[in-house]
């Protein structure tokens, strides 16, 4: 059974966007704040696995507010496009790389991670941070990654994971589970949004499970790199 926002009858696709759309506002700074900066770090790390590349065309699927498809400028690419079921974040967004001058580098549209609006072999690089776990069909969105990606691109995916290791396993679930919801709902006024979060990083295969999705839809050279004591990992793969 999927892990949804909401308990409401809507699909989960729907409840993800809506979720989005009402955090939307308070999604950067909370982002900052519960992970105490660290996945600005993280993001960096994602971002230069990609250096030896040197991607001309990125695309960023679940792109949000645009954090992870502005940390890809440092690879100089020719042009990134991201997309995003959730209109409310894509405005966020807009408004970074407007107020930034970026318009004719980053693009960002309304897209559907599992019907990807594009052409196949289009892109060098497809990156995705922290949004694999939302999609409703992991298979399809990520076939859907594949099919866009041109021979030889590579994919990169940020997603938080599970630690295993006593005592920081104990530590960051306590905090995982009561305390981030917490301040989440207090900041974001979406109770619903910050109970979700660790219920779908529970539910997420990650580790070597995901690497055996990644191959089944028919990535090659999968990897797998732990970060910060197993709360986050980054997986590549190419085709």
């Amino acid at each position: 059974m999927d892990v949804v926002p909401y308990k409401e009858s809507l699909s989960k696709k729907a409840q993800v966007a809506k979720m989005f759309n009402n955090i939307s506002h308070r999604y950067d700074f909370l982002n900052n704040l519960l992970s105490l900066g660290i996945d600005k770090i993280w993001r960096k790390k994602a971002i230069s696995v990609l250096k030896e590349l040197k991607p001309s065309k990125i695309l960023d699927v679940a792109t949000g507010t645009g954090e992870f498809a502005l940390q890809a400028l440092e690879l100089n690419p020719e042009k990134i496009i991201g997309i995003d079921i959730s209109e409310g974040m894509l405005e966020i967004g807009r408004k970074k790389i407007s107020a930034k001058n970026l318009g004719s580098k980053i693009e960002l549209i309304q897209g559907d991670s599992e019907k990807i609006p594009f052409a196949q072999n289009k892109f060098d690089a497809v990156t995705v941070a922290f949004g694999v776990r939302n999609f409703e069909d992991l298979k399809r969105g990520l076939s859907e990654i594949r099919r866009v990606l041109r021979p030889g691109g590579m994919v990169v995916i940020l997603e938080f994971s599970k630690p295993s290791k006593f005592p920081f396993k104990q530590i960051y679930s306590i905090y995982f589970r009561y305390i981030l919801p917490r301040i989440g709902s207090i900041v974001s006024n979406d109770k619903a949004a910050y109970t979700y979060l660790p219920k779908s990083v529970e539910a997420f295969p990650d580790g070597e499970d995901f690497l055996h999705i990644l191959h089944d839809v028919g990535f090659k050279n999968t990897q797998c790199s732990s970060l910060t004591f197993g709360i986050s990992s980054i997986y590549i793969g190419t085709k």
